[in-house]
């Protein structure tokens, strides 16, 4: 969606985005206050935590710092998992969003919890997976469920994981010559 487009959109619904009207942001519930105090007195300004909805808040992290925020994630806040790992592509910004879903099997308490970890990567107008500045470390050391989703986001977005032991393509053929096929600038042939 453009900028014009999400505008349009918004002023339809009777949402004004302007920078002059004030947002009052949702308080955050004392559970995921709790996690957030605890991920933010520990990293400081190396991080920015959302309150999303009940049951979900979001940490995004620069990808220097990822590795550490997601051993911390799991070593003390007790997070055990990855759900998922899902990219988003801003060509405009030159960027493409790699987020892991956090969940865990092991504490009752953060059951219906979900954690996205986010951070944001160079993205190349002409892409050489492998070889370009879309490049990340992997998470896969931390955890183990992550290894089949970050290689299909390798190959769907571009996005290489620096130190994963598989980086190979999953879904397309191994001589895909095209650019991946979840950026926004993919065309389909024929079309």
């Amino acid at each position: 969606m453009s900028k014009d487009e999400a505008k349009k959109f918004y002023e339809e619904k009777g949402l004004d985005l302007s920078p002059d009207v004030p947002v009052k942001p949702k308080p955050i519930p004392e559970f995921e206050k709790s996690l957030a105090d605890k991920i933010s007195s520990k990293f400081g300004d190396k991080i920015h935590v959302d309150y999303i909805r009940s049951d979900r808040i979001r940490v995004t992290s620069k990808k220097e710092n990822i590795v550490d925020v997601a051993k911390f994630i799991r070593d003390e806040l007790r997070y055990d998992h990855a759900e998922s790992v899902s990219g988003v592509d801003y060509p405009d910004a030159n960027e493409i969003e790699v987020v892991y879903h956090l969940g865990s099997y092991t504490d009752e308490k953060l059951g219906r919890q979900i954690l996205a970890l986010a951070t944001r990567v160079p993205r190349e107008d002409i892409p050489n997976p492998g070889s370009d500045r879309t490049r990340m470390s992997s998470l896969r050391d931390v955890f183990y469920s992550v290894e089949f989703h970050e290689r299909e986001c390798f190959e769907m977005f571009g996005v290489y994981f620096e130190g994963h032991p598989d980086m190979r393509r999953l879904l397309l053929p191994e001589d895909w010559a095209d650019i991946p096929p979840f950026r926004k600038d993919f065309k389909i042939k024929g079309r």
